[in-house]
């Protein structure tokens, strides 16, 4: 077995390869290290702009949320306003389904950029801008009803003072005319009775008369009407009967049928007094109070009551 001898250079001098360091390798290693370096500030600085462009990404597009929430909003409030409008009118409905389209296209929407926000808010200001043209419209034709509504109540005022007015005219002819239908009625006074015999003498007892006189004056009026007039004269005995003949003869009083002792047809002059004796002819008359009424034209013209013995 052979000594180990230790290390001799010489041994290797003629070897082709030779593990010694050369003199450019620690060279070379500083130079991968730079490498390292510049792509470590390279990657750091790349890390810093990536998130940094990701942060501004997430602030811009939080930006487009609350633009894209304030659009929604203002575009809800638009509605509700186009919906409150209580007028029929095909272009208020157009407008509203335009805005309800709108409304929902939003909600679909899931790209979003500045450019469809500034379409989106262009579009909402053109319906705002609608919108409020109605309103003035509205308010203008409130405005105009609100007048008219006055000028209607001023005119029923006036039509209805110029109608008081016309029913007071007219109560006032009405009375005026009454008046002088009242007073052109026949007025007669001085009513008496007269009890007779068969020659038409005067009798100190009914009981021994025949026949019955009436008496009276129908007063002149120049209101009255001149002419034939009937007179009606009614006899009511003690007892409170109508004292009349067989036939019993009727005339018209106030829509009824009243019978009546005697009738006689008289010239009347309104210019004058006119002086009348009506006779009733019987018998078996009783003494006792009478009473005497006398109508023409279907008025009562006069009465009154005589005591007879």
């Amino acid at each position: 077995m052979e000594e180990n001898k230790g290390y001799d250079p010489s041994d290797y001098e003629d070897e082709e390869e030779y593990y010694a360091p050369e003199p450019d390798a620690g060279k070379s290693i500083r130079g991968y290290r730079i490498v390292i370096v510049i792509l470590s500030v390279i990657l750091v600085a790349l890390s810093m702009l990536y998130f940094g462009i990701h942060r501004q990404q997430m602030a811009d597009n939080e930006l487009l949320r609350a633009d894209r929430d304030s659009i929604q909003a203002n575009l809800g409030s638009l509605i509700t306003e186009f919906d409150g409008l209580k007028v029929q009118n095909d272009s208020i409905a157009a407008n509203l389904e335009k805005a309800n389209e709108m409304m929902e296209q939003l909600k679909r929407e899931r790209r979003w950029n500045y450019a469809k926000l500034k379409e989106y808010e262009k579009e909402l200001g053109t319906l705002r801008t609608v919108m409020r043209g109605y309103l003035r419209q509205i308010d203008s034709l409130n405005t105009l009803n609100k007048k008219l509504i006055n000028e209607n109540v001023s005119y029923r005022k006036e039509i209805t003072s110029a109608q008081l007015r016309a029913d007071m005219a007219e109560e006032k002819a009405a009375e005026l005319d009454n008046k002088v239908r009242a007073g052109a009625v026949l007025r007669a006074r001085d009513i008496t009775l007269a009890a007779l015999n068969d020659k038409s003498k005067p009798v100190s007892r009914i009981r021994n008369a025949t026949r019955l006189r009436t008496d009276f004056v129908i007063s002149a009026n120049e209101l009255a009407t001149p002419g034939n007039k009937a007179i009606y004269v009614r006899i009511t005995s003690p007892d409170g009967y109508v004292l009349t003949t067989e036939a019993m003869p009727t005339f018209e009083f106030e829509g009824e049928r009243l019978s009546y002792s005697a009738m006689r047809e008289v010239d009347y002059d309104q210019s004058t007094d006119l002086a009348v004796a009506i006779f009733f002819n019987s018998s078996g008359f009783a003494a006792g109070t009478y009473r005497i009424e006398l109508y023409c034209e279907g008025r009562l013209i006069g009465q009154t009551q005589v005591a007879m013995r």
